[in-house]
């Protein structure tokens, strides 16, 4: 995170908890701008990640993460629908408790659900569908399938499936889903009969809404569609008379779910403001540093509102469904303003002011939740709550030859007395065991923010995001955090960070991480209001520090990286010498062993040639071949020398012959002649000219590569005079001491 805040200016921070404006909205939505831009999507409020869907590479994640839950295709057939902001959107709440082997990988789970909007079955918002599951089974089923369960293909022939009239979208391919349901529906062990079993339900549900009824005469209703009775009882394996009987006698309006929903996230709010400060508290005790009580926003008492016993809302809409009497969705709102008309988070038309009566019906009444004001219509209400499936229904799906509906239905409610509970106590039951499920957990939460309600990549519809960071209640959450430290760390890894900003601790710490911290700290500055010493971490307070920290570090960076590079430069050129030098011993040493193994070589050679020669051994014939033997001997040694003298080159026999000559006038004539043999005559080296005055007078003139001269005068095959010439012409020789005519010298 650190390595980020220098480009914090184009970037935003990673932490909503580093923000300095921390408590204002436009501070907090501009950050998740900046990175949205950037496509740094992920964006965390402390352990709380927040992400904002780039709606990139969706379908390669599905097809890589949900192919290991292939279950959950199944659920969301079921439990999912297209909604205006959503084309798959959970209709349900559910607590997916999911293990893992040693090894990471998924080996069972089970999964709670709660709060089925069992509402949208027979009715949807305009542009809005049912469950995917029905649309699904009309496009993708087998005709033989299709033609067992009495259904068409076409969903427009269906009551339930037309009401939001979008019964087709084309971000949706329902055939190919439908083929994943059933892969799901393999996976989780549902035989033939369970499947057959399983859709006949779903198609009964479609042809429930082809129903219809009218008056007869008498005002009584009848059925009118006869022909869906059949395929109702065929498919529910009841009998079709009292089926008819039971659906003509009762019924049962359905209304929207949303003062629950809204429950139920108030409920989540509490939970994560109490772990949140439960778990900064816990740090804080763990690390030795005081508890600074944190003043929020306790959202308890909204709760209370809505759950308390016997003066909640809950509690006073059970107690209207319930009493005898003449109760209605108006008397219970009456109710109400009788029994918390004094609470500060609830409001009617009747008890509010002039200006609330202007955006309130006098069917509503308004609650202030912790992301906002939000208004109920309590038309329906009591209706909802009940939402009781009445005895002579139960009667007949108990006796139901469907295996999947008989498990669903218990003949002994039917002989139960006791009342069941209503819709909103069982959805505050189930909730306050999610409660309790999720208090024995360590949770992490992620924050979900759609960016557009079009679906569309880099998009960043501000008025729709500020929508949800209110509703997410992500700047209590920021203020919550912010209340203490911003910003926590281990010793070690702060001090391995920063250390370079230290004489002291640069580059190595040999001490505790903890004393090296608090060097550090000390050398840079920082206030004793501006951080805290834990047990094993600093608490920085403010966010400004943490940056004039980065800050410095940046600019640190670039000595270290001159120094660095220098130290480099010089360690490659000592490491070139090194290799260079190496290398040139290994090539010297190569060579002195190349030119001392063919030294060694023609030694060898040498030594066997003149051995040959030398070797004057011959064997002693009988004295009757003596005459042959010798005759034989010379032409030995003339074939020996013949052929020794075929094997050496013209520059060799130029060289013998200069040696014989040279062996003529120097042997035992200089001290070191015997020295020079070996070395062979080099015609680049010497110039020499050899004069002849007469026929036992000669005149060598030697001259070296070096310009140097020697002049030997030999009569008689004895030198006469050895000296160094100064300068020679074609009739005088110059030396250090005389001057000799050649005329004079002949």
């Amino acid at each position: 995170m650190e390595s980020a805040l220098t480009a914090r200016d184009r970037v935003g921070v990673q932490d909503f908890v580093l923000l300095e404006n921390y408590t204002s909205e436009a501070a907090f939505i501009e950050n998740l701008k900046k990175r949205f831009k950037e496509n740094l999507i992920y964006t965390y409020i402390g352990s709380v990640l927040v992400s904002v869907n780039p709606y990139k590479e969706l379908e390669i994640y599905s097809k890589q993460h949900m192919e290991r839950y292939r279950g959950v295709s199944f659920y969301e057939a079921f439990g999912n629908a297209k909604t205006l902001r959503n084309d798959n959107s959970s209709r349900f709440g559910k607590y997916m408790d999911v293990q893992f082997d040693y090894k990471g990988a998924p080996v069972g789970g089970h999964i709670l659900n709660y709060l089925l909007e069992k509402s949208r079955v027979v009715h949807q918002n305009h542009g809005e569908r049912n469950f995917h599951i029905f649309y699904q089974l009309l496009e993708g089923g087998e005709e033989d399938l299709l033609r067992r369960l009495g259904l068409d293909k076409n969903a427009q022939n269906y009551q339930y499936l037309v009401k939001g009239q979008c019964a087709r979208v084309s971000s949706i391919n329902d055939k190919s889903d439908w083929k994943n349901v059933r892969k799901a529906m393999s996976v989780i062990n549902f035989n033939d009969d369970d499947v057959e079993e399983l859709l006949s339900i779903v198609a009964s549900v479609l042809h429930l809404g082809n129903v219809q009824f009218a008056s007869d005469e008498q005002g009584n209703v009848q059925v009118t569609t006869e022909n869906q009775i059949k395929y109702l009882a065929r498919l529910l394996s009841v009998d079709s008379t009292l089926l008819r009987e039971s659906l003509i006698h009762k019924k049962i309006i359905a209304k929207g779910e949303e003062f629950c929903i809204n429950y139920c996230n108030e409920k989540l709010q509490q939970l994560f403001i109490e772990l949140t400060l439960k778990s900064e508290q816990d740090e804080y005790e763990s690390e030795g540093i005081a508890w600074e009580p944190v003043q929020y926003f306790n959202n308890k008492i909204i709760c209370d509102l809505v759950e308390e016993k016997f003066k909640g809302i809950i509690s006073i809409l059970d107690e209207e469904c319930l009493r005898p009497g003449d109760a209605t969705d108006m008397t219970f709102l009456e109710k109400l303003e009788e029994t918390v008309k004094n609470h500060p988070h609830f409001v009617t038309h009747k008890l509010g002011d002039q200006k609330t009566r202007k955006c309130l019906g006098r069917d509503e009444f308004r609650l202030l939740h912790y992301a906002g004001e939000v208004n109920y219509s309590v038309v329906g209400f009591l209706d909802k709550n009940n939402d009781l499936l009445f005895r002579n229904l139960k009667e007949v799906m108990c006796d139901s030859g469907n295996p999947i509906v008989h498990q669903c239905f218990d003949r002994s409610e039917l002989t139960d007395k006791k009342r069941p509970e209503t819709a909103a106590t069982q959805f505050k039951n189930s909730l306050a065991k999610l409660m309790e499920i999720l208090m024995s957990k360590e949770p992490s939460y992620v924050r979900c923010i759609k960016p557009n309600d079009a679906k569309q990549a880099a998009r960043f519809d501000e008025v729709l995001i500020r929508h949800q960071v209110k509703y997410l209640g992500l700047i209590e959450n920021v203020r919550v955090r912010r209340a203490g430290f911003a910003y926590r760390r281990k010793y070690e890894f702060f001090l391995q960070r920063y250390k370079s900003l230290c004489p002291e601790t640069w580059p190595n710490w040999d001490g505790r991480a903890m004393d090296g911290v608090a060097v550090l700290v000390k050398s840079l500055g920082y206030k004793p209001e501006e951080y805290k010493m834990g047990r094993t971490k600093i608490f920085i307070r403010f966010p400004k520090t943490l940056f004039a920290t980065e800050d410095a570090l940046e600019v640190r960076k670039q000595s270290i990286a001159t120094f660095l590079q220098s130290r480099w430069r010089g360690y490659h050129q000592r490491q070139k010498f090194l290799h260079m030098k190496h290398s040139a011993i290994k090539i010297q040493s190569w060579w002195r062993g190349t030119v001392d193994r063919r030294k060694a070589a023609k030694r060898k050679w040498a030594v066997s040639v003149i051995r040959s020669v030398l070797d004057k051994s011959w064997p002693v014939p009988p004295p009757s071949l003596r005459e042959a033997s010798e005759l034989l001997r010379e032409m030995c040694m003339k074939n020996m020398v013949w052929k020794y003298c075929r094997r050496i080159s013209p520059e060799w026999k130029q060289q013998l012959e200069q040696k014989v000559v040279a062996s003529e006038i120097f042997k035992d004539k200089k001290d070191n002649y015997p020295q020079s043999v070996p070395r062979l005559f080099i015609n680049t080296r010497l110039g020499i000219s050899v004069s002849s005055l007469s026929d036992n007078l000669f005149v060598i003139h030697v001259k070296c590569e070096d310009n140097k001269q020697k002049l030997f005068v030999i009569l008689e095959s004895e030198i006469v005079i050895s000296t160094t010439p100064i300068r020679t012409s074609r009739r005088l020789l110059f030396t250090n001491g005389s001057l000799y005519n050649r005329t004079c010298l002949h």
